[in-house]
């Protein structure tokens, strides 16, 4: 929901970071595969409740997220060859398992440190799933009905109620009050399922 507002505005910050880095020995897949790294990290940490660890980690690995697709469209631009697919792949595939992997994290923790249920994050999980699939399917059918949505990204990425923002927002507030988390966690499954229906609805609709 907020993406599309945040993306101009953190546009000029990230191309400022990347210019730094923009260096012959980090590549936009290097930059991923740390914020994969780092992301695996924070559920870790989260697991064995160093909260605070979790949270720095966690914020780093995001923040190597937005600047793998900035490093890669800058050096796109600058040799006037089209951007790797397979960027594009390994980026979207290390999202995915850093999303899922800091539930599993912030589940064992805080069911050792706060006697937590489980099933909220079993339900978090269910909604990436459902979530995760309705864009996946549309982006790749719609690639092949030549109905692609392109915004820069490598995927078609239909909008909906939880995306990337909102995303980075929540599992920042579980590891910052993780003895909330299991309730932040049934708001954030109602909201992600929501936003899987918005995408089911308006991926059908698109491709009719």
């Amino acid at each position: 929901m907020l993406d599309a507002r945040l993306r101009p505005l953190l546009a000029g910050p990230l191309e400022t970071v990347t210019r730094l880095l923009d260096r012959r020995w980090i590549t936009p897949d290097g930059l991923t595969l740390a914020g994969l790294a780092i992301g695996l990290g924070s559920a870790l940490a989260a697991a064995l409740q160093w909260w605070a660890v979790a949270v720095i980690l966690w914020l780093l690995s995001r923040l190597a997220d937005g600047l793998d697709g900035t490093l890669a469209r800058r050096r796109a631009r600058a040799s006037g060859a089209p951007g790797s697919h397979a960027g594009g792949f390994l980026d979207i595939t290390a999202d995915f398992v850093v999303y899922g992997s800091t539930v599993v994290g912030v589940a064992i923790g805080a069911t050792a440190a706060f006697d937590a249920p489980w099933w909220p994050f079993l339900l978090v999980l269910l909604a990436y799933y459902v979530n995760g699939t309705a864009f996946l399917a549309f982006s790749s059918i719609a690639e092949r009905a030549d109905r692609r949505l392109d915004d820069g990204r490598s995927l078609s990425f239909l909008g909906g109620l939880a995306e990337a923002t909102e995303t980075i927002v929540v599992h920042t507030l579980w590891l910052v009050v993780p003895q909330w988390s299991a309730w932040i966690a049934v708001g954030w499954a109602a909201v992600v399922g929501i936003s899987a229906t918005q995408r089911i609805v308006a991926g059908y609709r698109a491709l009719r």
